[in-house]
């Protein structure tokens, strides 16, 4: 497995809607382990395949965060959310492509998912608490939303020019 570098914001490829898996092919799942590699090097709860300049729809996440529990790596490929609930909550978002950037974002409280897992086999579930909230972050991904495309404009413009800064520096580095 190895380890991928990350496109930060602003990257026209994180703007960009992904193409649908026809079939999931061994490099298919190469990539996914490589993504959970990234993943949880960064560390992060969630990658999908655009953050790394794949235009696949494929993410991975992981919200299993208490110490000495058993990880729970999820692989989707061709993620798509079938029902929300009505019931909307607010929660503190961050982004592996947006480093040390925080906002809160109101988003359905629980959602019915739709995928593919590496062995091509059709899956559903209903994902709620932090693994809602993944799920619908990492699905936005790839239709080319970020999580700061749901704050006000100033505050976006705020956290797109701290990144332009980062990218500066870390291009001089």
């Amino acid at each position: 497995m190895a380890i991928r570098p990350i496109l930060i914001h602003p990257d026209p490829r994180l703007k960009k809607v992904t193409a649908p898996v026809a079939d999931i092919t061994d490099d298919l799942r190469t990539l996914a382990d490589d993504m959970l590699a990234t993943m949880y090097d960064a560390p992060g709860i969630g990658l999908a395949a655009p953050q790394i300049g794949v235009m696949t729809r494929l993410i991975v996440m992981d919200c299993v965060k208490d110490e000495g529990a058993a990880p729970q790596p999820t692989v989707m490929f061709n993620p798509e959310i079938v029902a929300r609930s009505d019931e909307r909550r607010v929660h503190e978002e961050g982004c592996l492509s947006i480093p040390e950037q925080f906002a809160d974002v109101e988003r359905p409280a629980a959602v019915q998912v739709r995928w593919m897992d590496r062995d091509g086999k059709a899956q559903e579930a209903e994902f709620d608490e932090l693994w809602s909230v993944c799920v619908q972050h990492e699905i936005d991904h790839l239709d080319g939303r970020l999580f700061i495309d749901y704050l006000k404009p100033l505050k976006r413009q705020m956290i797109t020019r701290r990144m332009q800064k980062l990218k500066r520096e870390m291009a001089r580095a």
